[in-house]
């Protein structure tokens, strides 16, 4: 092991030392304000969730939301779920390029994975909603996604006699809201968080957990690869946006990011930084779907970007990456980050037979 990649290696040792006290004193998380405020942090094993103080995690909320989560009958022709697009089979996203919603229509981007989401200070690629809760709802009234309206969402599950039951026990009241389907998505979403993989391991100590190979691959993701600059901190994302040069046609040429939410100009083209975790499970690539691989990913990284430059980030800069140290890299971020834990890796959708009557 050379000496600047020892040196990281006692850096995330740190890191990981301090994980058990993170994750005890329940680390708050990052707000929008805040994610602009804070800088860099350091990769390593992540902290706890800490669930918002009106949405307490139980459960039977879990549980809920869980078959919330599964249930095609929150869409209108009862065809599509929230897991039809954010499959735990492919990385809780799906196949891409962009998701399809009822009658077969597609969307304009690609699934955003839900798999450590509760991490996010904004949900959406373009970080139009401030909380789980609100994302959890959002592609339910979508059109193109789930097609139903929230008043027909909930009248649908009112019909239901199990589920008016099991919501009534969970929250208290009745009738059911679409705050409360909400609120129970985003507590079972909130347990979708991958916790070990061979990164998580050898951050802990075990050395044998990435490959020689993937060693490299994280001392150049940290180091020549440029790649902590926007993918930093435990979740490896930064929460913000950043416009990478993509050239998008078709459907996708007007979508302007995080400009159709803050109409700021300098926000054209961004888009939000997507977590690392998990990669190898969820190609194609970028909010397009246009990288078919994680290495054509890293190429477009070492040539700078994409080719429409109007509102390039400046942290987009060719990288000089040689052909074996784009496979290291790729290795790293494929293998290596790839989540292990039960909950996550093997998570099993729930059969129609199984789901409230």
């Amino acid at each position: 092991m050379n000496k600047r990649l020892a040196a990281w290696t006692a850096a995330v040792f740190l890191v990981a030392a301090g994980a058990g006290t993170q994750a005890a004193t329940a680390t708050p998380p990052v707000t929008e304000t805040e994610a602009y405020g804070v800088g860099p942090q350091p990769l390593g094993p992540l902290p706890a969730v800490v669930a918002p103080p009106a949405n307490p995690q139980s459960q039977d909320k879990i549980t809920l939301g869980k078959m919330l989560y599964f249930d095609p009958r929150l869409s209108k022709d009862g065809t599509v779920s929230c897991a039809t697009c954010h499959d735990p089979a492919h990385g809780w996203s799906d196949a891409g390029p962009t998701s399809k919603g009822i009658n077969g229509q597609l969307g304009g981007r690609r699934a955003p994975p839900v798999s450590n989401a509760a991490y996010n200070p904004l949900q959406f690629w373009d970080g139009r909603a401030p909380s789980l809760e609100a994302q959890a709802i959002g592609p339910i009234a979508n059109p193109i996604e789930m097609g139903f309206t929230h008043d027909a969402c909930v009248a649908c599950l009112e019909g239901i006699p199990a589920y008016k039951e099991t919501f009534r026990a969970v929250f208290g009241t009745s009738p059911i809201t679409i705050d409360q389907v909400g609120m129970a998505i985003a507590a079972y979403e909130r347990t979708v968080v991958t916790t070990d993989s061979p990164f998580d391991r050898y951050a802990r100590g075990d050395l044998a957990a990435l490959t020689p190979l993937e060693r490299q691959g994280l001392e150049i993701f940290n180091g020549k690869g440029h790649c902590s600059a926007c993918h930093w901190g435990p979740n490896f994302s930064d929460g913000r946006f950043h416009d990478l040069g993509i050239v998008q046609s078709g459907p996708l040429a007007a979508d302007a990011g995080r400009y159709d939410v803050t109409k700021n100009p300098k926000d054209k083209g961004a888009f939000k930084t997507p977590t690392i975790r998990d990669a190898g499970r969820r190609a194609p690539y970028l909010h397009t779907g246009g990288e078919k691989t994680l290495e054509d990913v890293v190429r477009l990284y070492n040539a700078g970007g994409g080719n429409n430059d109007a509102h390039l980030d400046p942290l987009v800069v060719p990288l000089g990456l040689s052909k074996k140290e784009i496979q290291a890299l790729a290795a790293f971020m494929d293998r290596g980050m790839t989540s292990l834990n039960a909950e996550v890796a093997d998570e099993k959708g729930i059969p129609a037979d199984q789901l409230p009557r």
